[in-house]
């Protein structure tokens, strides 16, 4: 998470102001089909879930900042479409060829739609490396925490969490590596753990220096202390 979109744990960006409970879902009916097409797209089975993440997360700085929530996943659903091949940018300018997509057998129908969501996509895994560390053991965050395997690549590493000291609180299992996942270089699966981080070990003023911050991590976004 190196790029502008790593916002977590910033000062200056003004407090964040949630829904009232009566807000509706969609502000705005286009929102709803923005979110349909994006998982329409992704049932293509042409990426996954870490890439359309990555997608959104190297789009300029320029229209990550003007765009809106949704504007942002269109720009980066768009671009994935064209990197994939999935289309061209003269399809998606309404300009390209009529004839059947060779995709169009993978089309999710709508009386899939329910059954897709309810089984989600798991990133469990058997195998990969066994778990270095156990609960209650004081583990530190590398530094820097950037994507060890692609420079400017994807991570789940929040950059305010980097080299930062906390305590493991449960071993999640063994899941996919993102930091692999989201660049082809296949799956990585390797332990996840809960790990506790007081507040005062994340920011050099908190409120309420005594409360804590959980964050899923994997186990090579870690080193023992």
């Amino acid at each position: 998470m190196s790029r502008l979109h790593d916002m977590g744990g910033r000062f200056g960006d003004g407090p964040v102001r949630p829904d009232t409970p009566k807000a509706p879902v969609f502000a705005a009916e286009w929102h709803g089909r923005a979110l349909a097409v994006t998982l329409a797209c992704g049932a293509l089975g042409q990426w996954n879930l870490d890439t359309s993440r990555h997608a959104r997360e190297k789009l300029s700085p320029q229209d990550y900042t003007r765009f809106t929530y949704y504007e942002i996943w269109l720009a980066a659903l768009a671009d994935l479409l064209v990197q994939k091949g999935v289309l061209s940018e003269d399809d998606l300018a309404g300009q390209g060829s009529d004839a059947p997509h060779p995709l169009a057998e993978k089309c999710l129908h709508a009386d899939a739609v329910a059954g897709v969501l309810a089984r989600g996509g798991p990133a469990t895994r058997e195998g990969g490396p066994s778990p270095a560390f156990v609960e209650g053991q004081t583990v530190r965050t590398r530094h820097p925490g950037g994507n060890r395997l692609v420079n400017g690549g994807h991570t789940r590493l929040p950059t305010y969490a980097t080299g930062a000291q906390g305590r493991i609180l449960r071993l999640h299992g063994t899941h996919v590596l993102p930091d692999s996942s989201a660049h082809g270089l296949g799956e990585a699966p390797e332990p996840l753990y809960a790990v506790a981080f007081p507040a005062g070990e994340l920011w050099s003023h908190p409120e309420h220096p005594e409360d804590e911050v959980v964050l899923d991590l994997w186990q090579s976004y870690l080193d023992p202390v």
